[in-house]
This record gives structure tokens, sequence and C-alpha cells, in this order.
């Protein structure tokens, strides 16, 4: 089903918060183009338990349950934004509630029993782990909590982390003092410590128009890509180049976009080659950008001219991080949860939160299955059973860790 106005279903009979019912209403609250709604109901669902929630410049929800002083601090993260376009809600219940295009998860990616799903833009990314997260928050009783728990709901993921950056760069950031943070972002319930983190950028070349009748006259920039591109295969060869990781493997650098000519009989003065660079542990964008200027200039024409510019992003680049494995958050995370413990596949704002505090990725839904796509797709969903798993798994988690 799918309607105009949110609606909230599957309640239960007492006053225990549901996860799946805030998911089901959350995921009608469109947030690809305005996360004003989504966040409101966010508040509007803190403030109904009791938790007043604080809203700062960056626009990240803030709230906190345990006693201020408290030795021990956890911070749970989140966003509440979404990728474009809005996929409407529907609720699959064995067969009911949704339309007969629905595509069913494949028997492989379901439990038995388990094909009653949740579908819509951000039921797995992220307001499925969302929900799952709120279910501990709300489980830490403030009255005998020996730690504090604080939740930090960020509103720009999926574009450029302006609040989350703001959130750990600022003069109160609660993850300076916290002693681990878990992200929620869709894992299939395993326990992520590290993930590669992406850089963005583009080569450009310059040389001189001439008549293609005589080539030799110019400096053809297109032409130099041939030598740009030997740079960059042996890029990761380099004596100085990163290590393969212990969990991320080795780093990659990927051309992807070229761009360069302005007419079929004339030699093209100017190139443009965008690459992609997912790089591991201890890698900085700093270090990348060095690294390749140098790589670059060792091998391209000296006629060339040539310059490598970072895409221009208001925040820093989301870096590679890791986890210690031995860090107590991971094994007890781990140990709720039943699931492994691996890197995740893509980039969070893990990144930021990682060089404050132990950091792990967790939480209900796939970014993909043996079908395809879910996250950012537009079959996403998550399962209803998975996202009450991810429910209990963090709230004997943050119970272990604040009480």
């Amino acid at each position: 089903m799918s309607g105009n106005e949110p609606r909230t279903t599957d309640r239960t009979t007492d006053d225990a918060f549901d996860p799946v019912a805030f998911l089901e209403t959350a995921v009608q609250h469109a947030s690809h183009e305005d996360v004003d709604p989504m966040r409101t109901f966010l508040c509007e669902t803190l403030e109904e338990r009791g938790v007043t929630p604080r809203i700062d410049e960056s626009g990240n929800v803030l709230a906190t349950r345990g006693p201020a002083d408290a030795d021990t601090h956890l911070v749970l993260n989140t966003h509440i934004d979404t990728v474009s376009p809005h996929v409407p809600f529907e609720r699959d219940a064995n067969g009911t509630e949704a339309d007969s295009e629905s595509v069913e998860p494949d028997p492989e990616d379901v439990e038995p029993d388990g094909n009653d799903v949740i579908r819509g833009r951000g039921s797995c990314d992220a307001k499925g782990p969302l929900a799952a997260l709120l279910s501990a928050f709300f489980a830490v009783d403030p009255a005998t909590a020996n730690g504090r728990v604080t939740l930090a709901i960020t509103p720009d993921e999926e574009v450029l982390s302006i609040g989350a950056y703001e959130l750990v760069s600022g003069g109160e950031s609660p993850t300076r003092d916290a002693d681990a943070v878990i992200v929620g972002e869709p894992t299939n319930l395993d326990v992520c410590t590290a993930a590669k983190g992406r850089f963005q950028g583009t080569i450009h070349l310059t040389g001189a128009n001439a008549h293609a009748a005589e080539p030799e006259t110019g400096i053809n920039a297109i032409g130099a890509l041939e030598s740009v591109l030997a740079a960059i295969r042996t890029f990761d060869d380099r004596d100085d180049a990163p290590p393969t990781h212990p969990q991320l493997g080795e780093a990659t650098l990927t051309p992807t976009v070229v761009e360069g000519g302005e007419a079929t009989n004339q030699v093209p003065a100017d190139c443009a080659l965008t690459v992609d660079r997912r790089s591991v542990p201890p890698e900085t964008a700093d270090e990348f950008h060095a690294a390749l200027t140098d790589q670059l200039g060792a091998a391209v024409p000296d006629d060339v001219g040539l310059e490598f510019r970072f895409t221009d992003r208001r925040t820093p680049f989301l870096e590679a991080w890791d986890t210690d494995l031995d860090a107590p958050i991971v094994d007890i995370l781990a140990s709720a949860s039943g699931g492994d413990v691996r890197p995740f596949a893509a980039a969070t704002e893990a990144s930021y939160f990682a060089a404050d505090a132990p950091t792990v990725v967790f939480g209900p839904g796939v970014l993909a299955d043996s079908e395809g796509a879910v996250a950012h797709a537009p079959r996403e969903y998550v399962r209803v059973d998975a996202v009450r798993e991810a429910a209990r798994a963090l709230e004997e988690t943050v119970l272990s860790v604040v009480e």
C-alpha cells in the first residue's frame, strides 16, 4: 500500500517502543529532498517518551540518557536523509499489503517465515537501523543507568556529511569522550569494523590546438592520456604504496569519466580524466593527492600541462578507517547479534567518528542481495524480523555497556 498521509500500524498493546511501527511511519516521510518532516517525526517520537531532543545549527538531532558525569559513554549514530528518487512505502506480509509487481526477496536471503518485509526508500538505508537504535536508546533507564548513551542523528550523510563533520569538529562533540560509537547502516546484522575511504578528483591535461591534418604542429592532450592511464595502472606498485590491509585488502584507483576535444578535425588542447580512489588505512587524502601528483608528473610528457585537483566539497572526504578487532564493543555486539565481524562495503560517516573512539557499523538490511542492489535501488526493502533482531541485539549491547 502507499498513501499521501503517513499512517502507523503494527502497534504493540503496551507502551513498549515498537521499532517496526516507527519504521513504517518513518518510510512514509520522504527525506530525499527535505529532511524536516522526518526530523520532526523523530523529535516527536523522542518527546513522547520523555526525552527532550536538541537540534544543533547543522541540523543534527541530539539526545542523551543517563548521568551527565558518567564514566562510560556510548554514542549511537545514523542518518535520516535518503537518496533520490523517493520510493513509496509498502508492507508485504506474506503477500499482503503489496501490489502485484512487488519483488519478493530471494528465498536464500530470508529466514524461515521471514518474508514479511517493509519496502520503500530508507527502509534499510538507514531508517531501519534508526528504528533499531531507538529501541536500544529507549531501553536505557536514566534512573538506574551507570553510563550515558547519546543519540546523534545526522541530516545529510548521502550528500556532503556536513552535519557529521560539524558534530565531530564542534566544541561539544559527543564523540570526543565516547568509549565507543555504533553507526547504523544495513550490514545484515554483521558487525563491521572497517571501511575503505573514497576520494575523487580530476586530472587536467593541457596541450595546444592544431589542424588534425598536421598533428605534429600541436600538442595532443588526449594523446597524453596513454601515459596517464599507465601511471594509474601502476600507481599502487610504487615502493611507498599503502600495504594490503588485513581487513580491507588493497586500495583501488579507477578512471571513471573522461572529457576532451572540441572538434573532430582538431588536435585537442584540453582533456580531463576523473578518478575514483578507494583507500585503505593509513593513507590520507593529502597523502594520496601528493603521491598521485608525483606519479603523474614523472609519466606525462614535459610539454603537456598537468594538474590534479580534488572535487570541491565543503567537508573532508570520508577517509578509510578501522577499529581494533579486540575493542570491547566488537565482541559485545557480535556476541549479542550472532553476526560475523567483517568490513563494510560502502563509505559511511563512521570515518569521522573512528578518530575519536572505537567505531562499529551495524544494522538490519543489506546493500545488495542475490537479485541485485537493495539500498539506493527501486526495490529497497528490509525484513521485519531483521529489524526486530537488530533492536534486540542493540538493546542487549547498550544495556551491557551502560548499566
